[in-house]
């Protein structure tokens, strides 16, 4: 997670967005939402997931990292 939320955050960056201008891209009253996705305390739903792809002009593959130790770990 923590991996991803620092890649949605270099993503925000490279597609010159603020925090605050996403905030108001999703709708949110405050900045927390996305906060927490780039610290990696939080993922964004599907829904804001499909959202976040359209805005930062990437597939959700390219916002996800997934770590072939994570996935190892969940299967056994």
């Amino acid at each position: 997670m923590v991996a991803t939320g620092r890649n949605i955050m270099k993503l925000r960056k490279a597609a010159g967005l603020s925090v605050r201008e996403m905030q108001n891209i999703f709708g949110f009253t405050t900045p927390q939402a996305i906060y927490k996705w780039q610290h990696g305390t939080a993922m964004p739903t599907i829904d804001n997931l499909v959202v976040l792809a359209a805005v930062l002009d990437v597939t959700i593959d390219e916002i996800l990292v997934v770590q072939r130790e994570d996935i190892v770990q969940f299967a056994t």
